[in-house]
């Protein structure tokens, strides 16, 4: 109840909210709905074709990266990774995982393995947004609806990992509400993608990328620079006038540059020709997608010959969350990509609910590694420094 009065809240607010100056375009998360119309029109009227998508894609993209002051043309170090706990169950097992994306950087994650199958599998990530925890549903990766969601890849044939976001859930050495964890959290992303490639029972086409609100644009970040990424499926947050209320999404200026203005809808477009799915609903700012959104990203993938890989489904009934509904399209959609069984009942039926202390990666008996980063500007020459780790000699 508490997380539907403040969505209530949000958009009431959106709606009351002036249409900003053209000066004042984000990171300023929140723009008159006209607005944002009328500038996803000026988008359309930059491209006519493959060609010419392809060279603004292009300039999107490189501004993001120099945002971003992010290298993806080296040879990173190999992502440390430390198990501290599993849960067994029937055809599925759990993994907490310790997880070091550089030097000192480490955060917390769970892994979710299928059980009685041989690979290599694919595998699918799974970010969490900003969701604090109610009564006895905890917050971030721990909450139930994270759980079932991955615990039904699982079931399904896939790897999933979700993992704590900077100054989430237990991985709170770093601050969270500030612009450059959107670095860290897309380089944090990244190095899930590593960390996925890097072993033997993982087929390394085969992976795809899911996140509700804040893990939402975790994805269309993601997917943007990392084509291996080769599905997405961002949930409840593309939005041609909502960038995000977290500094962690729009506290740096992703969305305008010299001679650029874009958006957070193209710049989930960026995924293009690989398969996307949108979910929206009717109870946040996504309630415009199947008329606002998804026309704009239908038509880069049309000019692209791939209009069949872009796909979007609506539940103008639903809040904002990653509940059973918004589950079911994206295990389905997933499950016709990645070749997976078909998806199993996502409610309770042979899924076990764990406790946040049962999840946990650091403990009494397991804690934060000494000498674990918690400065902003040390964690970014961590990433710059296994980004460029030195030569053997």
């Amino acid at each position: 109840m508490h997380l539907l009065l403040a969505c209530l809240s949000i958009i009431l607010a959106m709606q009351e909210a002036p249409a900003p100056a053209a000066d004042r375009w984000p990171p300023h998360h929140v723009i008159d709905e006209a607005l944002a119309a009328e500038e996803l029109a000026r988008c359309r009227t930059t491209w006519t074709d493959a060609a010419s998508w392809n060279t603004r894609a292009a300039t999107i993209r490189r501004h993001l990266l120099d945002t971003l002051d992010l290298d993806l043309d080296t040879t990173r170090m190999p992502v440390g990774v430390t198990v501290t706990g599993e849960h067994a169950f029937d055809d599925y097992r759990v993994l907490n995982l310790q997880v070091e994306t550089a030097p000192g950087l480490f955060i917390a994650a769970n892994l979710y393995e299928p059980v009685g199958r041989t690979g290599p599998f694919p595998a699918v990530l799974c970010p969490h947004g900003h969701f604090r925890g109610q009564d006895d549903n905890p917050e971030g990766r721990f909450q139930h609806n994270y759980q079932r969601l991955c615990a039904t890849f699982a079931r399904m044939g896939a790897v999933a990992l979700t993992w704590d976001m900077v100054g989430w859930g237990e991985t709170t050495q770093l601050p969270h509400g500030v612009p450059e964890t959107t670095i860290l959290q897309t380089w944090n992303s990244m190095r899930m993608v590593d960390l996925l490639c890097s072993r033997d029972d993982i087929d390394a086409t085969r992976i795809g990328m899911t996140g509700s609100s804040g893990g939402g644009t975790q994805t269309f970040l993601a997917t943007a620079l990392d084509d291996r990424i080769s599905v997405s499926a961002p949930v409840v947050m593309v939005s041609a006038h909502w960038f995000g209320g977290c500094a962690c999404e729009s506290g740096l200026s992703i969305h305008q540059g010299k001679n650029l203005r874009t958006n957070n809808v193209e710049l989930a477009a960026l995924a293009a020709p690989r398969p996307q799915l949108l979910v929206s609903c009717g109870g946040d700012w996504t309630l415009n997608t199947p008329t606002v959104e998804y026309p704009y990203i239908h038509d880069v993938y049309e000019v692209l010959g791939a209009g069949a890989h872009c796909r979007c489904s609506h539940l103008p009934e639903e809040q904002h969350d990653y509940g059973p509904g918004k589950q079911a399209a994206v295990h389905a959609f997933m499950a016709s990509q990645l070749d997976l069984d078909t998806p199993v009942e996502v409610q309770d039926t042979g899924i076990k609910l764990l406790t946040r202390d049962q999840l946990r990666a650091f403990n009494s008996k397991t804690p934060l590694p000494p000498g674990a980063l918690a400065n902003h500007v040390k964690a970014l020459e961590a990433v710059k420094s296994a980004s460029n780790p030195p030569e053997d000699p």
